[in-house]
């Protein structure tokens, strides 16, 4: 399951399913990104806002989180009370926003409303970095919205 389609998150993924004949899911908004790497392959599977997929035991509920890119997606599990959120939130913020496709206001909004609604002791694993959990970014927002991307 693809995060986003940003180079750094996807390069190896047509290796990686070729190899272990696993499935590359993405969410269709990111498609015109996933072309910029991999012009001559699609993604299997398009992941969907809510959707649920079973994954070695744990049940991962697709977050749309734009932002970051325009189909960033977080998939959370409450059972584990755990998120992984690729690029969308970070120990410290949000993810960058300079890059292709990418816009500060929307991945703002994206961890107010999806994010951080989660309960406080939810585990935060990101795309890079050290973990964090929800309670401990969530006091954080208006410095994050005061400094921009």
């Amino acid at each position: 399951m693809c995060t986003h389609a940003h180079n750094d998150h996807i390069d190896a993924a047509p290796a990686l399913a070729d190899r272990t004949g696993a499935t590359i899911w993405l969410h269709p908004d990111d498609l015109q990104l996933w072309k910029q790497t991999h012009s001559d392959r699609d993604p299997d599977s398009w992941l969907t806002d809510g959707q649920v997929i079973e994954a070695a035991g744990a049940d991962l509920t697709v977050l749309h989180t734009p932002g970051h890119a325009p189909g960033a997606v977080c998939l959370y599990d409450p059972g584990l009370a755990t998120v992984f959120t690729g690029d969308t939130l970070f120990q410290g913020g949000p993810g960058a926003t300079g890059r292709s496709f990418s816009h500060f206001p929307t991945i703002i909004d994206s961890i107010r409303d999806r994010l951080l609604t989660l309960p406080p002791e939810t585990r935060v694993l990101t795309g890079h970095g050290d973990p964090t959990t929800i309670g401990a970014e969530a006091p954080h927002l208006e410095e994050w919205i005061a400094r921009g991307h």
